[in-house]
C-alpha cells in the first residue's frame, strides 16, 4: 500500500511540475530574475561615487560608504556579496577608496573591506567567496590582547592592487599591502601574504609561485 501510495504521490507531482512548466517556463522565470536585478541595480546604483554603463548588482548584497566606492563598466557582483568601505570605526577615522575597473566579475558571498585602498584592474575574474582586505582588527601587539578583537583600533598595512586580467579562484584571500601583477592567476583556496609577479600562477597557504606563465 505504501509503494502504491509513493508512485501516486510522485505521478502527481511530475503532473504539476509538467502544468508549471507549461504555464511559467525556466526562460520566463530567468527573465524575472534579471528584471529583478536591474530594478535592485538602478536602486543602488546612485549611491555610489561612480557606477559604469551595463554593471549589475545581484540582489541581495551589503554595502557600507558607497560614496567610496567607483565601479566601472560590465560589472557583476554576486548574490551575498558584502563590500565595505569604512571612514570611522571606534572613534579613529578612514579615507577609504574601491575602485574596479571594467569588466569585473565579483563571485558570490565576495568580501572587500577597506579603510585604505582596494584597486581592481580590468577584466579580473574572481569566483566565489573571495575575501579582499587591507585591513585587520589591531595589528597583534601584547598591549591588544586583553582588548575584544572587534574593540581593536584597524590597522593597515598597506593597499591592495589588483592589476589587469588577474584570475581569482573560489575561496582565495588577499591580505593587506598585496600586489598582483597582471595575468596572475591566484588558486583556489589560496592565502596572498606578498606581492604576486606579473603572469604567475600561486596556490597555497601562504601562496607559492607555481609557475610564471610563457
Amino acid at each position: 500500500m505504501k509503494i502504491l501510495l509513493h508512485k501516486i504521490i510522485h505521478l502527481i507531482v511530475l503532473l504539476i511540475s509538467h502544468i508549471g512548466l507549461v504555464l511559467f517556463p525556466y526562460s520566463v522565470a530567468e527573465r524575472i530574475k534579471l528584471f529583478k536585478r536591474q530594478i535592485y541595480t538602478y536602486w543602488l546604483a546612485p549611491n555610489f561615487r561612480k557606477f559604469g554603463k551595463l554593471s549589475m548588482i545581484h540582489y541581495p548584497v551589503c554595502l557600507l560608504g558607497c560614496k567610496y566606492i567607483s565601479i566601472g563598466e560590465k560589472v557583476g557582483i554576486g548574490t551575498r556579496s558584502v563590500i565595505t568601505a569604512w571612514d570611522n570605526y571606534e572613534g579613529d577615522t578612514f579615507s577609504p577608496e574601491i575602485t574596479i575597473g571594467n569588466n569585473v566579475w565579483i563571485g558570490d558571498e565576495s568580501h572587500i573591506t577597506v579603510i585604505n585602498s582596494v584597486k581592481i584592474g580590468n577584466n579580473v575574474l574572481m569566483g566565489k567567496k573571495i575575501t579582499i582586505t587591507d585591513n585587520s582588527h589591531g595589528n597583534n601587539t601584547l598591549e591588544e590582547v586583553n582588548t575584544a578583537p572587534n574593540k581593536r583600533q584597524l590597522y593597515s598595512k598597506g593597499p591592495v592592487i589588483i592589476e589587469d586580467n588577474v584570475w581569482i579562484g573560489d575561496k582565495a584571500t588577499i591580505l593587506p599591502g598585496v600586489h598582483i601583477g597582471y595575468g596572475a592567476v591566484i588558486a583556489a583556496n589560496t592565502v596572498v601574504t606578498k606581492d604576486v609577479p606579473t603572469m604567475a600562477i600561486v596556490g597555497g597557504n601562504p601562496a607559492r609561485l607555481i609557475k610564471i606563465i610563457e
